[in-house]
């Protein structure tokens, strides 16, 4: 077999040839190096080619740069999973939430998923509000009782708890304490003007077999419908600039991959952000239950997606963590293998075929690529 690199840059050439895609970005590190950076196609909106600089808004990619922020904290001594919120927030202890723990938001199962069903665009990127919604809003369910996705408000409680320990805010603590060491100049929360240009828009291409969830589904009230379709977010310069930890990160795949490989092994360059007893904490298995929002079976650790897929899929590796995000975009690490691997793109695909689904095809090819499995 070619190289991983040569492997995977044939596979994205094919795929945005034939479609279903129109512009991609994948890329991997090994054991600290740097084993694929690749690219092609453009974004269907413009035309515009996709290079390896090329940025993305990611979507829940996001929660796992907001989720490894959280760690970082944590092994600081300033955040204590089993410490209420409200121990650290007052305000949060609003409507019966006086009790939920930080490890029950990092785990999905808070009970607080939920946003007004009459949410703006505009409302999503109004961090007060969303901040001011968090503390009054009551628990669906008996905290601890059931997983259920927190799509957005995972991000404003983690973020918001961030801020109150730090004393930074949330977007400089990632600019500081992850881009920084890691020397990333490609991720932001809130992107400056600077790198606008560099942003792709996005596309949505619905499926045609995807069942929709009835209209009492949980999924409405954690992502309302006034926020459908997800990919008028990305297009938008407002959503760009804001600081929704949950869902604005614009990245691309270097630096996701980059990241994540300074959480397993040796780390890149010597630097690694997370102990590994820290990450061994960090991806304890949390709930593998029904998730009530999305579902579906979705295991979690803390904060972390782990398996790197749902049980609807096939994982390559059980002992991955990290985040996917609407659409196909995905961002992890496995520290069995020590491998990082990230991928981006411009065309939005629901997929319910794990054969077909396109972040699948190129991890499986990537570890077949590296004799990994």
């Amino acid at each position: 077999m070619s190289t991983p690199q040569a492997h995977i840059q044939t596979l994205i050439d094919e795929m945005v040839a034939v479609g279903p895609e129109a512009g991609l970005q994948v890329a991997a590190y090994h054991k600290g190096e740097v084993v694929v950076d690749a690219w092609a196609g453009a974004d269907s909106l413009t035309g515009k080619p996709v290079d390896g600089d090329t940025l993305f808004v990611t979507f829940s990619v996001s929660k796992g740069i907001t989720t490894t922020v959280m760690h970082m904290l944590a092994e600081r001594g300033l955040i204590d999973y089993d410490r209420p919120v409200a121990y650290y927030w007052p305000a949060f202890a609003q409507q019966g939430k006086d009790r939920i723990t930080v490890r029950q938001v990092m785990a999905h199962t808070a009970g607080v998923p939920h946003l007004p069903l009459d949410m703006t665009p505009e409302d999503s990127v109004d961090w007060d509000k969303q901040v001011r919604w968090i503390e009054t809003a009551a628990p669906l369910w008996e905290p601890g009782t059931q997983t259920g996705y927190h799509a957005l408000t995972i991000g404003t409680i983690l973020g918001k708890l961030a801020e109150l320990v730090d004393g930074r805010p949330f977007a400089r603590i990632v600019q500081e304490d992850i881009c920084a060491p890691l020397n990333i100049d490609s991720l932001f929360f809130g992107a400056p003007d600077a790198v606008m240009d560099r942003i792709a828009m996005m596309d949505w291409s619905p499926n045609p077999d995807m069942p929709m969830p009835p209209p009492d589904a949980l999924i409405w009230q954690a992502i309302p419908a006034t926020l459908q379709p997800l990919s008028m977010h990305a297009n938008r310069h407002d959503f760009r600039q804001a600081v929704v930890p949950a869902a604005s990160a614009v990245a691309n795949a270097r630096a996701l991959s980059k990241m994540y490989a300074a959480l397993v092994g040796d780390g890149v360059d010597g630097v690694r952000l997370l102990s590994k007893e820290r990450v061994g904490i960090a991806t304890q298995m949390q709930t593998d239950g029904m998730d009530c929002v999305l579902g579906q079976i979705w295991p979690k650790g803390l904060g972390y997606f782990l398996g790197c897929a749902t049980a609807t899929t096939t994982c390559v590796s059980p002992t991955a963590f990290g985040h996917t995000g609407a659409g196909g975009f995905t961002a992890y690490a496995d520290p069995a293998h020590d491998l990082a691997f990230a991928l981006c793109k411009t065309r939005m695909v629901d997929e319910m075929d794990p054969d077909r689904m396109t972040m699948r095809i190129f991890e499986r090819e990537l570890y077949r690529a590296l004799g990994l499995g």
